[in-house]
């Protein structure tokens, strides 16, 4: 059996297809998006009458594979992802990701998986390599079978918001954050991405303004795939919000100069059972156990070997450059310490830094176990010392994931390779382009 066929197997439970259909009757659902998410983490979609919803589970729907890349062209006018004339692969949905949209309940979506098209001789129906939703519930599930930890985290999504009536002056010597005046500016926004995702499955629990235009809204920590799949959803209704207020939601890292970066910082803890084993019971002061030690090791051995994945864009990296916006410089972790690599805070939970605003949680969440495997494997001392130091630009960050065996070998060689070819694209483009700074520094200047 193949792991397509397995995906049919699962797709064929009756009583999930019937919870489904009772769903779509009740609500008069027409269209259903069939949901991937790239390796730029954007979410790509086909969208199929509801009508079909049996033809679809069983046979899911195919898209061109270059556009697991973005239909990226290289420099060269090389298109990744296999060029022209590669094969498409086929996107199977996930049954348990069903939801109605509630900003138009005629739409419903569902999550996919990846897998090679079933013509394709000696690999159809084999899962494709370059899926990174895929890759990260397949290592989910190995990291749990090897250690018998489940790992559970919870995003901290920061946003930029502009448009009429949100820009704020703000005093050069005070910063603006959990001003209520300014948070009562963003209650029609705010409101309407808690309604939303309250409504999409989303346990809202807490939200506060940041910085001029930034909202950070949070949910409930879960299973770190459920996590993951929140962050994509969440993602699709700030867009959605934003079309309906008329302003413009930004995932952008570092949107201006001197502002606060829009991080997305990931705080994990691990569970045997109904047990935090980074804590110990009993014990209500900030500390770690030995296991919680060597894994947070493993976070920091493997930080900088991350950073292309964590830091995935240009733009990422001038959100480490500005000097007190509480985005760590360097490798390191603290108790309570908003500035440090990975931060220990209350009831045994590591704050993981590096993500920000563009990240795709589903690569970053894949490296996180690895980091972790390998900490506690090794039992890797937070303490010794002697980790690489963080790339400040995403030519250097590529530049240590390819080196960094255990990170590449985290994702499938054909996902890591592609990903690689992708954002040294990028940074090339980045690195031939002239920009506003160039222009304001030297049009004028007398050499």
């Amino acid at each position: 059996m193949t792991a397509l066929d397995e995906h049919r197997r699962r797709n064929a439970d009756p009583q999930a297809r019937k919870a489904i259909q009772d769903v779509i009757a009740a609500e008069g659902v027409e269209y259903i998006y069939y949901q991937v998410i790239s390796l730029g983490g954007r979410v790509l979609a086909k969208v199929v009458p509801a009508k079909h919803l049996a033809r679809n589970l069983e046979r899911g729907v195919q898209m061109h594979r270059a556009a697991i890349v973005d239909f990226t062209t290289t420099r060269e006018g090389e298109l990744l992802g296999g060029g022209t004339q590669a094969p498409e692969y086929t996107a199977m949905p996930d049954l348990d990701t069903f939801a109605v949209l509630p900003w138009d309940r005629t739409v419903a979506r569902f999550l996919c998986r990846l897998y090679e098209p079933e013509h394709r001789p000696g690999i159809g129906g084999s899962v494709f390599a370059c899926d990174p939703r895929g890759t990260f519930i397949r290592a989910h599930e190995e990291f749990e079978a090897a250690t018998g930890l489940e790992l559970r985290t919870g995003c901290e999504p920061e946003m930029t918001w502009t448009g009429p009536g949100l820009d704020v002056k703000v005093r050069p010597d005070a910063s603006p954050a959990y001003q209520m005046d300014l948070l009562e500016r963003m209650r029609p926004i705010y409101q309407s991405l808690i309604t939303y995702a309250s409504d999409m499955g989303l346990d809202m629990i807490e939200g506060d303004y940041e910085d001029p235009g930034q909202l950070e809204l949070n949910w409930m920590y879960d299973r770190a795939d459920r996590t993951a799949d929140r962050l994509m959803t969440y993602r699709t209704i700030c867009r959605q919000v934003g079309r309906e207020h008329g302003v413009q939601p930004s995932f952008m890292p570092k949107p201006t100069t001197g502002a606060m970066g829009n991080g997305c910082h990931h705080n994990l803890s691990l569970w045997d059972g109904d047990e935090n084993i980074l804590a110990e019971a009993g014990r209500t002061e900030l500390h770690l156990t030995d296991r919680g030690r060597h894994a947070l090791g493993g976070l920091l051995r493997h930080a900088a070997g991350s950073m292309a994945v964590m830091g995935s864009t240009v733009n990422s990296y001038k959100r480490y450059w500005d000097a007190g916006q509480f985005a760590p410089t360097q490798i390191d972790w603290g108790m309570d310490d908003k500035t440090c690599t990975v931060r220990l805070s209350a009831n045994g939970r590591l704050e993981y830094k590096l993500p920000d605003a563009s990240v795709n949680p589903y690569l970053s969440h894949t490296l996180l176990l690895a980091s972790i495997r390998d900490g506690l494997d090794d039992g890797v001392d937070p303490d010794g010392g002697g980790f690489d130091a963080l790339p400040l630009t995403l030519g250097d960050a590529v530049t240590a994931f390819a080196s960094a065996k255990p990170m590449r070998d985290a994702l499938p060689a054909a996902l890591a390779d592609t990903y690689i070819a992708m954002k040294s694209d990028e940074w090339a483009r980045f690195c031939g382009a002239v920009t506003d700074w160039e222009f304001e520094m030297y049009l004028e200047a007398t050499p």
